[in-house]
């Protein structure tokens, strides 16, 4: 069975993506996955000639992971069991690809490719799908997931904005499918102004994605794997091979030396500040064995520890110990020279480097946290 995963946080933009899903694959059965309150779990399933279903189940623990271990992937092998070929499994709000991804390799032993090892199971593509007329907004939310009751848990703080970059990481196919506030604003016009701006910026923070718009043509079928999970993996860069977009511009700077922590952290700010997307790593003289992940979504920017630099002499393939960061965000707000000497100031002088990381503040208490 082939199966097609379909990730949004708006239901109808999740609706008219399925539905592009299914057309491309005659036959196809669509279930969409909602998660209500009290942990009652709605399926609607329709396709394959016949008329829409709905059934619920009912969780002891209404959480996200619980919906995926308990409803999506006892769904999904059912329908293995019944025979359907081809399965678009449309995900409820705030469940991620990769979560999804992780408890099918449990059940079925998902190889690289998306393949199951006890079960003839095959990944086709993973879609997130999304309104561009509320990308920027959904960036700039500052709300949590459970703030804006998509998740039932105080202790999910991912904003919108975290999950959108998340899915569009493990995505191979972004759908551009207007959501209930474009069509009672008037924005599911393709050709309106906040449609083709969110579009572009679609298409600049997934560059290695197919962003299919209501009237593109679509090809199914090319979900990677590998590709996707290192992607998703903290601290990783990709930019773009080429210029995509005229309103949005990625850059991409790369330091030699360690960053002197205390002009970083006043550097910071402005960096940071009109931000769509912040990612990279960093070489800090106050924790100089330390890779730190830096991570910025809109108005929230965090930093991860991803385990010591590779000892040296540096191991072939290995990251080497550098800072290395890109930004995406709108083409007037930061230029390429004014991104690079903001970085370049940050790094320590062959005085500092001679003091030691010892003479060094550490704002950030990289060197224990």
């Amino acid at each position: 069975m082939h199966v097609s995963l379909l990730s949004s946080l708006d239901p109808h933009s999740r609706e008219a993506a399925a539905s592009r899903l299914a057309s491309a694959h005659p036959g196809s059965v669509v279930v969409q996955h909602d998660l209500l309150d009290g942990g009652v779990v709605l399926r609607t399933t329709h396709g394959a000639g016949r008329a829409a279903e709905r059934s619920s189940t009912t969780l002891e623990h209404g959480c996200l992971a619980c919906t995926v271990r308990l409803d999506v992937v006892p769904t999904i092998e059912r329908h293995l069991e019944s025979g359907t070929a081809h399965l678009v499994a449309a995900l409820p709000a705030g469940v991620g690809t990769g979560m999804v991804l992780a408890a099918l390799g449990e059940a079925f032993g998902l190889d690289a490719r998306g393949r199951g090892i006890h079960a003839p199971l095959c990944i086709d593509t993973a879609a997130f799908a999304v309104d561009p007329a509320a990308l920027e907004e959904a960036i700039w939310d500052r709300s949590t997931l459970y703030e804006a009751q998509i998740s039932a848990h105080p202790e999910d703080d991912r904003t919108p904005g975290e999950f959108v970059i998340a899915e569009l990481a493990a995505a191979d196919t972004a759908f551009a499918a207007p959501g209930l506030g474009a069509t009672l604003l008037a924005h599911d016009d393709d050709a309106h102004p906040a449609r083709v701006r969110g579009t572009e910026l679609l298409a600049e923070l997934a560059p290695h994605a197919a962003v299919v718009r209501p009237g593109d043509p679509y090809r199914p079928g090319c979900f990677d794997g590998p590709e996707a999970a290192a992607r998703s993996r903290r601290g990783e860069v990709r930019v773009p091979a080429a210029r995509v977009s005229e309103r949005f511009a990625t850059l991409h700077h790369r330091l030699e030396r360690p960053l002197h922590p205390g002009r970083f952290r006043d550097a910071l700010p402005e960096l940071a500040a009109g931000s769509h997307w912040l990612r990279g790593r960093l070489w800090v003289a106050s924790a100089p064995g330390r890779r730190i992940a830096l991570s910025g979504v809109g108005p929230r920017v965090w930093f991860e520890s991803t385990g010591p630099w590779p000892a040296l002499p540096e191991v072939p393939g290995a990251p080497r110990r550098c800072t290395e960061l890109a930004v995406t965000a709108d083409a007037e707000d930061l230029g390429p020279s004014a991104f690079r000497d903001l970085l370049d100031g940050c790094q320590l002088t062959a005085q500092e480097a001679a003091a030691g990381p010892d003479a060094l503040a550490d704002p950030f208490d990289f060197a224990h946290t």
